[in-house]
């Protein structure tokens, strides 16, 4: 199984490059993000490579680094996603922003890349919830408040904090992530009309 290739970009295909090893042209699909971050032909790259074997191919995908072709494996434990699809979400969204917007539970996010509806972008964030944390860059704290806003467990003033926020047009990330702001600021006993100001006041920053 081919895990790495390192040789010279030969050519570029809509969805995919030629990586010339040695004299071998090695065909190697990959998402529209990692085929921007590959050199002009003629100049040397490396890639990290998922091999896939089938009755009637073999198919070479390539990743800018280890942690993406993670993401992608990761991806594809999901029902209804597939390499095509996986790499469709890889293309618009860094391994990062991706870990970050599952562990937030931002659905929409995760749904503006190519071949992922609602359906499908619900499930990304419901099966690979547990695993993003480790992953991601977004603060601890937020990443918990969208846990108990989910599951109806937040204290009754940040979760009328956020629906406040919410109503005056911010998106549900935005607001939570200024009332988990506003809470630590304010400490245990603050109200709802504390966590909306201090909450204001983030997002005006």
């Amino acid at each position: 199984m081919i895990g790495k290739l390192k040789g010279i970009i030969d050519s570029y295909g809509e969805d995919w490059v030629i990586v010339d090893v040695g004299g071998v042209g090695y065909q190697v699909h990959c998402s529209s993000r990692t085929l921007q971050t590959l050199p002009s032909p003629g100049e040397a790259a490396s890639l990290a490579i998922e091999t896939y074997v089938r009755e009637d191919m073999i198919r070479l995908y390539g990743f800018a680094s280890d942690l993406e072709r993670e993401w992608f494996r990761l991806l594809q434990t999901v029902q209804g996603v597939g390499a095509r699809v996986a790499l469709g979400v890889l293309g618009v969204m860094t391994p990062g922003d991706l870990a970050t917007a599952i562990a937030l539970e931002d659905k929409a996010q995760v749904s503006r890349a190519p071949g992922v509806g609602k359906k499908v972008a619900e499930r990304i964030v419901a099966e690979l919830r547990d695993k993003a944390p480790a992953y991601s860059s977004a603060d601890p704290a937020l990443i918990n408040l969208q846990a108990d806003l989910a599951e109806r467990r937040a204290p009754q003033p940040i979760a009328d904090a956020v629906s406040a926020l919410v109503n005056l047009g911010y998106a549900q990330v935005q607001a939570s992530a200024a009332v988990a702001a506003a809470a630590r600021k304010a400490g245990e006993d603050a109200t709802t009309a504390d966590l909306i100001r201090l909450g204001l006041k983030e997002l005006a920053r």
